[in-house]
């Protein structure tokens, strides 16, 4: 939780609080892999949701997010995206 929290590297975990770092990332790893992070995440769910803690309110929100056209790197077969290969055909033709 402290690595996510700080926004930390593994590398950067402190090692006098932590001990090392690949061991954390090994233990880390293991519980994501068998359902441990899924179980404790559904057991605090549990318990805040009995005492109240929690107001399950959703809110939606309606705003569309668009990507920039550079922002993936697919292209359109059927369209002259003006790259490299558009740049040499037209100096070999003179154009």
């Amino acid at each position: 939780m402290y690595r996510y929290r700080a926004g930390i590297d593994w590398r950067d975990l402190p090692r006098e609080h932590f001990g090392p770092w690949q061991t954390v990332w090994k233990r880390h790893r293991r519980y994501a892999a068998d359902g441990t992070w899924d179980r404790v995440l559904a057991n605090v769910l549990s318990d805040a949701d009995a005492a109240g803690d929690i107001d399950w309110n959703v809110s939606v929100d309606g705003t569309i997010n668009r990507a920039h056209q550079h922002a993936t790197n697919t292209t359109r077969p059927d369209q002259d995206i003006g790259g490299y290969v558009e740049l040499q055909e037209s100096a070999r033709f003179g154009v």
